[in-house]
């Protein structure tokens, strides 16, 4: 099985007048794992459509190793399809519903026979071929899917939401076994999801949309301390954002001035930093540090969550358990440069 490189150029995709794809570019690596993520509504299952060739765009192009599919029907596209339901055949067996589309293809019995039997194993469902899908957990239906759309060996795995419906124990097994199977295979995939650790656990590479546009697009690390718009720290749980001015290469709030590494141009604008990364400088130690009055703490597990008023504003931070900290008490913290991100006030 080899992946192929997948391209989206310019396509763009009206419903009755509402935009549900809007003028999406985007190129995936050959055999690379990529989280199509967003909520409901921003288009990833359309976009996913396109490129099965069950829908056809208004505008753009779709390339497959650099050559068009426009005008090639889905049944002829080189791709295995797997949605949130298995939507698997009640009257046929595991291993029926497994080789139906070989046996569409008029595959040889007995290869087919081989060919079923090699993927029931590597979805963990040896032994199970005779059974009836009525007779499966929700989880042993959707290995069922998988092997379905892997035993036609497709060049592109398309998969829209397929544990949404499952527990979440199971989810994770199901993550597990999807990213195993990725990696046996080789196989280009695509994994739509609305849940951000779930695409950050399973992908290489995380496609962020948002009403429709791709906002980001890149490793899942790269959306935690470096994300490219605000929306998109957002959509991460950024956590703190800071307004005040940038200008020289520092950012200012209040009587505070911080160190900043942007290319945002001189002016009103927003500092974003994720609570972990902001450091309590009880020391005194630390670069550039900035005093605030502790206004919370509560005990949040593995950690105390600290909020601090930061001239005026609120800033969220996380302290190790078992630290001295007080309501009321003046601390100094460290916003290190490296964990900081401006946006201009335009951006935001």
């Amino acid at each position: 099985m080899t992946g192929a490189s997948v391209e989206l150029a310019g396509v763009s995709m009206t419903f009755g007048g509402t935009v549900a794809v809007d003028d999406l570019s985007i190129a995936i690596e050959a055999g690379s794992f990529t989280a199509l993520l967003g909520p409901s509504g921003c288009g990833k299952s359309t976009t996913l459509s396109v490129l099965a060739g069950l829908t056809t765009a208004d505008t753009g192009d779709v390339l497959f190793d650099g050559t068009s599919v426009l005008g090639v029907p889905a049944e002829h596209r080189p791709v295995g399809l797997v949605f949130q339901k298995p939507l698997l055949f009640p009257h046929l067996s595991v291993a029926d519903n497994v080789g139906f589309g070989l046996r569409m293809r008029g595959t040889a019995t007995r290869a087919r026979s081989r060919a079923v039997g090699e993927m029931l194993e590597r979805v963990q469902l040896a032994g199970l071929g005779d059974r009836r899908v009525g007779q499966l957990s929700g989880g042993q239906e959707q290995r069922v899917a998988l092997a379905r759309a892997l035993v036609l060996e497709p060049s592109v795995m398309l998969l829209d939401e397929p544990f949404s419906q499952l527990d979440s124990t199971l989810r994770g097994q199901m993550r597990a076994l999807l990213r195993q199977l990725h990696d046996e295979s080789g196989v280009t995939t695509l994994f739509v999801t609305h849940d951000q650790a779930e695409a950050v656990e399973v992908a290489d590479s995380i496609a962020l949309m948002l009403g429709g546009t791709l906002v980001g697009h890149g490793p899942p690390q790269e959306f935690y301390t470096r994300p490219a718009s605000l929306a998109a720290a957002r959509f991460f749980g950024v956590g703190n954002e800071i307004r005040g001015r940038v200008g020289g290469g520092r950012f200012t709030t209040g009587t505070s001035s911080l160190v900043v590494t942007t290319d945002t141009a001189d002016g009103d604008a927003v500092l974003v930093i994720r609570p972990e990364a902001v450091r309590l400088d009880a020391a005194g130690g630390g670069a550039a540090p900035v005093t605030g009055v502790v206004t919370g703490a509560r005990f949040a597990g593995t950690h105390l969550r600290v909020d601090v008023e930061l001239g005026g504003q609120l800033l969220l931070m996380q302290v190790p358990v078992g630290h001295r900290i007080t309501v009321g008490e003046t601390v100094a913290v460290e916003l290190p440069p490296g964990a900081c991100t401006v946006f201009a006030v335009g951006e935001a």
